[in-house]
Protein backbone atom coordinates (compact mmCIF):
# COMPACT_ATOMS: atom_id res chain seq x y z
CA UNK A 1 0.00 0.00 0.00
CA UNK A 2 0.96 3.31 -1.38
CA UNK A 3 2.38 6.38 1.83
CA UNK A 4 -0.44 8.24 0.11
CA UNK A 5 -2.95 5.70 0.58
CA UNK A 6 -1.96 4.90 3.91
CA UNK A 7 -2.63 8.53 4.92
CA UNK A 8 -6.53 8.17 3.67
CA UNK A 9 -8.51 7.03 7.05
CA UNK A 10 -10.32 3.99 7.76
CA UNK A 11 -13.51 4.93 8.16
CA UNK A 12 -15.89 2.65 6.26
CA UNK A 13 -18.13 0.23 8.41
CA UNK A 14 -19.75 -2.90 7.16
CA UNK A 15 -23.26 -0.68 6.94
CA UNK A 16 -21.49 2.24 4.99
CA UNK A 17 -20.36 -0.46 2.87
CA UNK A 18 -24.41 -2.06 2.20
CA UNK A 19 -25.17 1.81 2.02
CA UNK A 20 -22.78 2.67 -0.64
CA UNK A 21 -24.10 -0.21 -2.65
CA UNK A 22 -27.52 0.01 -2.61
CA UNK A 23 -27.81 3.47 -2.49
CA UNK A 24 -25.51 3.43 -5.54
CA UNK A 25 -28.05 0.81 -7.54
CA UNK A 26 -31.30 2.34 -5.97
CA UNK A 27 -31.14 5.34 -8.51
CA UNK A 28 -32.94 6.87 -11.44
CA UNK A 29 -34.16 2.94 -12.93
CA UNK A 30 -36.30 2.37 -10.24
CA UNK A 31 -38.72 5.30 -11.31
CA UNK A 32 -38.38 4.80 -14.97
CA UNK A 33 -37.33 1.27 -15.80
CA UNK A 34 -40.56 -0.48 -14.67
CA UNK A 35 -42.94 0.41 -17.67
CA UNK A 36 -41.26 -0.74 -20.54
CA UNK A 37 -40.12 -3.95 -19.23
CA UNK A 38 -43.64 -4.22 -18.05
CA UNK A 39 -44.53 -3.52 -22.03
CA UNK A 40 -42.32 -6.49 -23.15
CA UNK A 41 -43.16 -9.19 -20.00
CA UNK A 42 -47.00 -8.36 -18.56
CA UNK A 43 -46.59 -9.84 -15.08
CA UNK A 44 -43.38 -11.73 -16.07
CA UNK A 45 -41.16 -8.49 -15.24
CA UNK A 46 -41.04 -9.90 -12.47
CA UNK A 47 -38.86 -12.86 -13.43
CA UNK A 48 -37.19 -10.47 -15.70
CA UNK A 49 -35.84 -8.31 -11.99
CA UNK A 50 -34.46 -11.87 -10.99
CA UNK A 51 -33.13 -12.69 -14.47
CA UNK A 52 -31.38 -9.46 -14.83
CA UNK A 53 -29.69 -9.81 -11.28
CA UNK A 54 -28.12 -13.11 -12.31
CA UNK A 55 -25.47 -11.97 -14.34
CA UNK A 56 -24.69 -8.82 -11.35
CA UNK A 57 -24.60 -11.62 -8.97
CA UNK A 58 -21.76 -13.63 -10.70
CA UNK A 59 -20.22 -9.88 -11.19
CA UNK A 60 -20.30 -9.62 -7.68
CA UNK A 61 -18.79 -12.82 -7.06
CA UNK A 62 -15.70 -11.45 -8.62
CA UNK A 63 -15.72 -8.63 -6.38
CA UNK A 64 -16.42 -9.76 -3.51
CA UNK A 65 -13.34 -12.03 -3.37
CA UNK A 66 -11.36 -9.41 -5.34
CA UNK A 67 -12.34 -7.04 -2.12
CA UNK A 68 -10.90 -9.35 0.55
CA UNK A 69 -7.97 -10.04 -1.24
CA UNK A 70 -6.75 -7.14 -1.90
CA UNK A 71 -8.63 -4.12 -0.73
CA UNK A 72 -7.48 -1.01 -2.84
CA UNK A 73 -8.78 2.35 -3.33
CA UNK A 74 -9.68 3.04 -6.58
CA UNK A 75 -9.87 -0.82 -7.52
CA UNK A 76 -11.82 -0.25 -10.98
CA UNK A 77 -8.41 0.88 -12.28
CA UNK A 78 -5.52 -0.72 -9.78
CA UNK A 79 -7.13 -4.58 -10.13
CA UNK A 80 -6.63 -4.54 -13.82
CA UNK A 81 -3.56 -2.59 -13.70
CA UNK A 82 -2.00 -5.10 -11.54
CA UNK A 83 -3.25 -8.43 -12.63
CA UNK A 84 -4.10 -8.21 -16.90
CA UNK A 85 -1.66 -4.64 -17.96
CA UNK A 86 -1.41 -1.34 -17.36
CA UNK A 87 -2.27 -0.02 -20.16
CA UNK A 88 -6.18 -2.27 -19.87
CA UNK A 89 -6.10 -0.88 -16.21
CA UNK A 90 -5.62 2.93 -17.49
CA UNK A 91 -8.49 2.55 -20.69
CA UNK A 92 -11.01 1.10 -18.52
CA UNK A 93 -10.42 3.93 -15.49
CA UNK A 94 -10.25 6.72 -18.72
CA UNK A 95 -13.41 5.42 -20.03
CA UNK A 96 -15.24 6.13 -17.17
CA UNK A 97 -14.48 9.27 -16.60
CA UNK A 98 -17.07 9.81 -19.59
CA UNK A 99 -19.66 6.92 -17.78
CA UNK A 100 -18.94 9.17 -14.68
CA UNK A 101 -20.02 12.25 -15.96
CA UNK A 102 -23.00 11.32 -17.38
CA UNK A 103 -24.34 9.75 -14.75
CA UNK A 104 -23.71 12.76 -12.56
CA UNK A 105 -25.61 14.76 -14.77
CA UNK A 106 -28.59 11.84 -15.06
CA UNK A 107 -28.86 11.93 -11.78
CA UNK A 108 -28.67 15.41 -11.04
CA UNK A 109 -30.97 16.06 -13.99
CA UNK A 110 -33.48 13.61 -12.40
CA UNK A 111 -33.24 14.98 -8.73
CA UNK A 112 -34.15 18.35 -10.04
CA UNK A 113 -37.32 17.61 -12.25
CA UNK A 114 -38.89 15.65 -9.18
CA UNK A 115 -38.34 18.62 -6.99
CA UNK A 116 -39.90 20.69 -9.09
CA UNK A 117 -43.05 18.86 -8.77
CA UNK A 118 -43.12 20.36 -5.22
CA UNK A 119 -41.11 23.52 -6.05
CA UNK A 120 -40.58 25.44 -9.41
CA UNK A 121 -37.01 25.58 -9.96
CA UNK A 122 -34.50 26.62 -12.59
CA UNK A 123 -32.79 23.47 -13.71
CA UNK A 124 -29.09 24.12 -14.54
CA UNK A 125 -28.74 26.15 -11.78
CA UNK A 126 -30.29 23.99 -9.21
CA UNK A 127 -28.25 20.98 -10.95
CA UNK A 128 -24.98 22.71 -9.92
CA UNK A 129 -26.22 23.19 -6.49
CA UNK A 130 -26.75 19.11 -6.24
CA UNK A 131 -23.42 19.02 -6.97
CA UNK A 132 -21.79 21.31 -4.66
CA UNK A 133 -24.11 19.65 -1.69
CA UNK A 134 -22.61 16.27 -2.86
CA UNK A 135 -18.96 17.75 -2.96
CA UNK A 136 -19.26 19.12 0.14
CA UNK A 137 -20.57 15.82 1.87
CA UNK A 138 -17.22 14.20 0.61
CA UNK A 139 -15.02 16.71 1.48
CA UNK A 140 -15.33 16.75 5.37
CA UNK A 141 -14.42 12.41 5.46
CA UNK A 142 -15.26 9.99 4.51
CA UNK A 143 -17.08 8.50 7.25
CA UNK A 144 -19.18 11.81 6.87
CA UNK A 145 -20.25 10.56 3.63
CA UNK A 146 -20.83 7.02 4.75
CA UNK A 147 -22.79 8.46 7.52
CA UNK A 148 -24.63 10.57 5.34
CA UNK A 149 -25.15 7.79 2.72
CA UNK A 150 -26.52 5.80 5.60
CA UNK A 151 -28.75 8.01 6.84
CA UNK A 152 -30.03 8.42 2.98
CA UNK A 153 -30.42 4.42 2.20
CA UNK A 154 -32.27 4.25 5.47
CA UNK A 155 -35.14 7.07 4.04
CA UNK A 156 -35.01 5.41 1.16
CA UNK A 157 -35.63 1.59 2.17
CA UNK A 158 -38.73 3.78 5.01
CA UNK A 159 -40.26 5.32 2.07
CA UNK A 160 -40.38 2.54 -0.38
CA UNK A 161 -41.13 0.40 2.28
CA UNK A 162 -43.82 2.82 2.64
CA UNK A 163 -45.38 2.02 -0.39
CA UNK A 164 -45.24 -1.55 -0.68
CA UNK A 165 -46.83 -2.55 2.67
CA UNK A 166 -49.33 0.50 2.09
CA UNK A 167 -50.12 -0.26 -1.07
CA UNK A 168 -50.41 -4.64 -0.87
CA UNK A 169 -52.24 -4.32 1.94
CA UNK A 170 -55.22 -1.85 0.68
CA UNK A 171 -56.07 -1.87 -2.83
CA UNK A 172 -53.30 -4.71 -4.38
CA UNK A 173 -55.04 -7.30 -6.32
CA UNK A 174 -52.76 -10.10 -6.97
CA UNK A 175 -55.45 -11.59 -10.35
CA UNK A 176 -54.28 -8.84 -12.19
CA UNK A 177 -50.71 -11.15 -12.95
CA UNK A 178 -52.39 -13.56 -14.87
CA UNK A 179 -51.50 -14.86 -16.94
CA UNK A 180 -48.06 -14.37 -15.71
CA UNK A 181 -46.32 -14.96 -18.97
CA UNK A 182 -48.75 -13.41 -21.57
CA UNK A 183 -45.26 -13.24 -23.95
CA UNK A 184 -43.70 -16.86 -22.76
CA UNK A 185 -40.31 -17.06 -21.35
CA UNK A 186 -39.44 -14.76 -24.35
CA UNK A 187 -40.81 -11.58 -23.20
CA UNK A 188 -39.22 -12.39 -19.81
CA UNK A 189 -35.94 -12.79 -21.26
CA UNK A 190 -36.33 -9.52 -23.79
CA UNK A 191 -37.26 -7.48 -20.95
CA UNK A 192 -33.93 -8.83 -18.97
CA UNK A 193 -31.75 -6.10 -20.81
CA UNK A 194 -33.52 -3.11 -19.75
CA UNK A 195 -33.58 -4.05 -16.20
CA UNK A 196 -29.97 -4.79 -15.42
CA UNK A 197 -28.94 -1.07 -14.82
CA UNK A 198 -31.35 -1.96 -11.59
CA UNK A 199 -27.82 -3.68 -9.95
CA UNK A 200 -25.06 -1.33 -11.79
CA UNK A 201 -22.93 0.16 -9.06
CA UNK A 202 -24.15 -2.48 -6.17
CA UNK A 203 -19.98 -3.19 -5.67
CA UNK A 204 -19.30 0.27 -5.08
CA UNK A 205 -17.20 0.52 -1.75
CA UNK A 206 -14.36 -1.77 -3.52
CA UNK A 207 -13.97 1.51 -5.06
CA UNK A 208 -12.34 2.75 -1.64
CA UNK A 209 -11.65 -0.62 -0.12
CA UNK A 210 -8.42 1.00 1.35
CA UNK A 211 -10.91 3.37 3.30
CA UNK A 212 -12.93 0.20 4.43
CA UNK A 213 -12.83 -0.96 8.12
CA UNK A 214 -11.85 -5.15 8.71
CA UNK A 215 -12.40 -4.77 4.72
CA UNK A 216 -11.51 -8.42 3.88
CA UNK A 217 -15.05 -9.28 6.09
CA UNK A 218 -16.97 -6.24 5.51
CA UNK A 219 -16.86 -6.05 1.56
CA UNK A 220 -17.80 -9.94 0.92
CA UNK A 221 -20.68 -9.36 3.67
CA UNK A 222 -21.60 -5.92 2.26
CA UNK A 223 -21.76 -6.88 -1.06
CA UNK A 224 -23.45 -9.49 -0.68
CA UNK A 225 -26.22 -7.89 1.80
CA UNK A 226 -26.46 -5.51 -0.83
CA UNK A 227 -27.29 -7.18 -3.98
CA UNK A 228 -29.63 -9.63 -1.73
CA UNK A 229 -31.58 -6.60 -0.60
CA UNK A 230 -31.95 -4.43 -3.95
CA UNK A 231 -33.46 -7.80 -5.43
CA UNK A 232 -35.74 -7.89 -2.63
CA UNK A 233 -36.63 -4.35 -3.00
CA UNK A 234 -37.35 -4.33 -6.58
CA UNK A 235 -39.37 -6.84 -6.58
CA UNK A 236 -41.44 -5.83 -4.17
CA UNK A 237 -42.34 -2.31 -5.41
CA UNK A 238 -42.62 -4.27 -8.82
CA UNK A 239 -45.41 -6.76 -7.51
CA UNK A 240 -47.01 -3.15 -5.93
CA UNK A 241 -46.72 -1.55 -9.21
CA UNK A 242 -48.12 -4.84 -11.13
CA UNK A 243 -50.80 -5.23 -8.41
CA UNK A 244 -52.31 -2.29 -8.44
CA UNK A 245 -52.45 -0.56 -11.70
CA UNK A 246 -52.44 -3.79 -13.72
CA UNK A 247 -49.73 -4.52 -16.22
CA UNK A 248 -51.52 -2.71 -19.18
CA UNK A 249 -51.79 0.25 -17.14
CA UNK A 250 -48.59 0.26 -15.85
CA UNK A 251 -46.93 -0.80 -19.48
CA UNK A 252 -48.17 2.60 -20.50
CA UNK A 253 -47.21 4.95 -17.78
CA UNK A 254 -44.64 7.46 -17.82
CA UNK A 255 -44.14 8.03 -13.89
CA UNK A 256 -45.40 4.28 -12.99
CA UNK A 257 -44.14 4.47 -9.30
CA UNK A 258 -45.79 7.78 -8.88
CA UNK A 259 -49.02 6.98 -10.75
CA UNK A 260 -49.52 3.47 -8.12
CA UNK A 261 -48.86 5.55 -5.23
CA UNK A 262 -51.78 7.94 -6.10
CA UNK A 263 -54.15 4.99 -6.12
CA UNK A 264 -53.50 4.92 -2.64
CA UNK A 265 -51.80 7.28 -0.84
CA UNK A 266 -54.28 10.42 -2.84
CA UNK A 267 -52.77 13.83 -1.96
CA UNK A 268 -49.72 12.68 -0.30
CA UNK A 269 -48.21 10.60 -3.13
CA UNK A 270 -46.32 13.48 -4.74
CA UNK A 271 -44.64 14.48 -1.67
CA UNK A 272 -43.88 10.81 -0.58
CA UNK A 273 -42.73 9.86 -3.95
CA UNK A 274 -40.65 12.95 -4.26
CA UNK A 275 -38.82 12.14 -1.06
CA UNK A 276 -38.19 8.92 -2.04
CA UNK A 277 -36.86 10.05 -5.60
CA UNK A 278 -34.50 12.25 -3.47
CA UNK A 279 -33.33 10.06 -1.49
CA UNK A 280 -32.53 7.44 -3.98
CA UNK A 281 -30.54 9.88 -6.42
CA UNK A 282 -28.81 11.54 -3.77
CA UNK A 283 -27.51 8.77 -2.66
CA UNK A 284 -26.26 7.57 -5.85
CA UNK A 285 -24.58 11.09 -6.40
CA UNK A 286 -23.10 11.05 -2.95
CA UNK A 287 -21.67 7.60 -3.76
CA UNK A 288 -20.38 8.43 -7.40
CA UNK A 289 -18.39 11.20 -6.20
CA UNK A 290 -16.63 8.70 -3.78
CA UNK A 291 -16.08 5.85 -5.86
CA UNK A 292 -15.05 8.10 -8.97
CA UNK A 293 -12.91 10.32 -6.63
CA UNK A 294 -11.03 7.34 -5.77
CA UNK A 295 -10.41 6.23 -8.96
CA UNK A 296 -8.53 9.20 -10.12
CA UNK A 297 -6.63 9.43 -6.67
CA UNK A 298 -5.69 5.86 -7.96
CA UNK A 299 -5.22 6.92 -11.65
CA UNK A 300 -2.46 9.76 -10.20
CA UNK A 301 -0.79 7.97 -8.07
CA UNK A 302 0.48 5.79 -10.90
CA UNK A 303 1.50 9.16 -12.98
CA UNK A 304 -0.84 8.56 -15.57
CA UNK A 305 -2.83 11.69 -14.33
CA UNK A 306 -0.95 14.87 -12.92
CA UNK A 307 0.18 13.71 -9.68
CA UNK A 308 -1.23 17.03 -7.73
CA UNK A 309 -4.70 14.70 -7.85
CA UNK A 310 -3.14 12.42 -5.54
CA UNK A 311 -2.91 14.89 -2.49
CA UNK A 312 -5.14 13.52 0.78
CA UNK A 313 -6.01 16.36 3.10
CA UNK A 314 -4.00 16.55 6.33
CA UNK A 315 -6.83 17.03 8.36
CA UNK A 316 -9.94 15.07 6.94
CA UNK A 317 -8.28 12.39 5.05
CA UNK A 318 -9.85 12.22 2.00
CA UNK A 319 -8.23 12.71 -1.50
CA UNK A 320 -9.75 16.64 -1.94
CA UNK A 321 -7.84 17.75 -5.28
CA UNK A 322 -9.56 14.38 -7.14
CA UNK A 323 -12.95 15.12 -5.32
CA UNK A 324 -12.33 18.57 -6.73
CA UNK A 325 -11.65 16.94 -10.17
CA UNK A 326 -14.80 15.16 -9.83
CA UNK A 327 -16.85 18.21 -8.81
CA UNK A 328 -15.26 19.84 -11.97
CA UNK A 329 -16.01 17.00 -14.50
CA UNK A 330 -19.67 17.03 -13.45
CA UNK A 331 -19.77 20.98 -14.09
CA UNK A 332 -18.52 20.30 -17.71
CA UNK A 333 -21.38 17.55 -18.04
CA UNK A 334 -24.00 20.26 -16.99
CA UNK A 335 -22.77 21.74 -20.76
CA UNK A 336 -23.59 18.33 -22.17
CA UNK A 337 -27.33 17.64 -23.98
CA UNK A 338 -29.86 16.74 -21.53
CA UNK A 339 -31.14 13.40 -23.93
CA UNK A 340 -31.43 10.48 -21.24
CA UNK A 341 -31.18 7.51 -23.69
CA UNK A 342 -27.49 8.61 -24.70
CA UNK A 343 -26.62 9.53 -21.57
CA UNK A 344 -27.71 6.09 -19.96
CA UNK A 345 -26.01 4.08 -22.64
CA UNK A 346 -22.63 6.21 -22.52
CA UNK A 347 -22.91 5.45 -18.86
CA UNK A 348 -23.51 1.76 -18.88
CA UNK A 349 -20.74 0.87 -21.80
CA UNK A 350 -17.78 1.83 -19.64
CA UNK A 351 -19.35 0.29 -16.53
CA UNK A 352 -19.87 -2.95 -18.60
CA UNK A 353 -16.31 -3.24 -19.67
CA UNK A 354 -15.32 -2.25 -16.02
CA UNK A 355 -17.11 -5.43 -15.10
CA UNK A 356 -15.57 -7.31 -17.45
CA UNK A 357 -11.92 -6.79 -16.52
CA UNK A 358 -12.59 -7.37 -12.87
CA UNK A 359 -13.72 -10.28 -13.09
CA UNK A 360 -11.09 -11.54 -15.52
CA UNK A 361 -8.63 -9.77 -13.04
CA UNK A 362 -10.54 -12.20 -10.44
CA UNK A 363 -9.72 -15.54 -12.09
CA UNK A 364 -6.78 -14.20 -13.21
CA UNK A 365 -5.81 -13.78 -9.26
CA UNK A 366 -7.46 -17.31 -8.47
CA UNK A 367 -5.33 -19.18 -11.09
CA UNK A 368 -1.98 -16.95 -10.41
CA UNK A 369 -1.69 -15.46 -7.15
CA UNK A 370 -1.62 -18.44 -4.97
CA UNK A 371 -0.69 -16.18 -2.11
CA UNK A 372 -3.40 -13.32 -2.63
CA UNK A 373 -6.21 -16.52 -2.91
CA UNK A 374 -4.97 -18.05 0.65
CA UNK A 375 -5.53 -14.50 1.99
CA UNK A 376 -8.82 -13.63 1.25
CA UNK A 377 -11.72 -12.93 3.29
CA UNK A 378 -14.32 -14.85 0.82
CA UNK A 379 -12.41 -17.52 -0.75
CA UNK A 380 -14.39 -20.07 -3.36
CA UNK A 381 -12.32 -22.62 -4.93
CA UNK A 382 -9.95 -22.03 -6.92
CA UNK A 383 -11.60 -23.51 -10.08
CA UNK A 384 -15.29 -22.56 -9.29
CA UNK A 385 -13.64 -18.92 -9.04
CA UNK A 386 -11.46 -18.91 -12.41
CA UNK A 387 -15.10 -20.58 -14.07
CA UNK A 388 -17.43 -17.79 -12.45
CA UNK A 389 -14.68 -14.94 -13.44
CA UNK A 390 -14.52 -16.15 -16.38
CA UNK A 391 -18.87 -16.04 -16.88
CA UNK A 392 -18.95 -13.14 -15.25
CA UNK A 393 -16.44 -11.67 -18.04
CA UNK A 394 -18.83 -13.14 -21.13
CA UNK A 395 -21.90 -11.51 -19.73
CA UNK A 396 -20.26 -8.55 -19.17
CA UNK A 397 -19.18 -8.72 -23.57
CA UNK A 398 -22.91 -9.66 -24.41
CA UNK A 399 -24.66 -6.76 -22.80
CA UNK A 400 -22.23 -4.55 -24.82
CA UNK A 401 -23.17 -6.09 -27.99
CA UNK A 402 -27.29 -5.99 -27.09
CA UNK A 403 -26.96 -1.85 -26.63
CA UNK A 404 -25.84 -1.95 -29.74
CA UNK A 405 -29.17 -2.08 -30.87
CA UNK A 406 -30.56 0.76 -29.19
CA UNK A 407 -28.02 3.60 -30.28
CA UNK A 408 -24.77 3.71 -32.13
CA UNK A 409 -23.51 7.09 -31.36
CA UNK A 410 -22.36 6.29 -27.67
CA UNK A 411 -20.05 3.62 -29.04
CA UNK A 412 -18.39 6.81 -31.54
CA UNK A 413 -18.11 9.55 -28.74
CA UNK A 414 -16.54 6.24 -26.36
CA UNK A 415 -13.75 5.47 -29.19
CA UNK A 416 -13.03 9.29 -30.22
CA UNK A 417 -13.01 9.65 -25.82
CA UNK A 418 -10.79 6.35 -26.45
CA UNK A 419 -8.18 7.99 -28.73
CA UNK A 420 -7.63 11.07 -26.95
CA UNK A 421 -6.57 8.73 -24.18
CA UNK A 422 -4.60 7.20 -26.13
CA UNK A 423 -2.92 10.27 -26.84
CA UNK A 424 -2.72 11.56 -23.07
CA UNK A 425 -1.52 7.97 -22.00
CA UNK A 426 1.42 8.16 -24.99
CA UNK A 427 2.46 11.58 -23.55
CA UNK A 428 2.55 10.82 -20.36
CA UNK A 429 4.87 7.34 -20.43
CA UNK A 430 6.98 8.83 -23.02
CA UNK A 431 10.51 9.20 -20.96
Amino acid sequence: MSDAEQALRKGIGLWGVVSLGLGTAVGVSIFSAVSPATALAGPGMLLSVVIAALPMYLIAVSYAYLGSADPVSGASFVWPSRYLHPTLGFFIAWMRIIANMGAMVVLALVLVRYVSMLVPLPIKPTMFAVLVLALLANLVGVSVAARAQTVMVAALILLFGLFVIWGGATVSEPARLEPFLPKGLHGAFAAAPLLMGLFFGIEAATEAGGEVANSRRNIPVGIAVAIGSATVLYVAVAFVALTVLGPDTLAGSEAPILDTAKRFMGPLAVPVIVLAAIAAIGTSLNAIFTMFSRSLFAMAEAGVLPRFIARVHPRSHVPHMALFAVFGIGCVGLLMPMELTFLFLAVNIPNLVKYGSICLSAARVAHGHPQLHEGAGFRPARATMITLGLAGAICAVGLIALGLEADWRPYVLLLVWGGLGAVWYFIRRRP
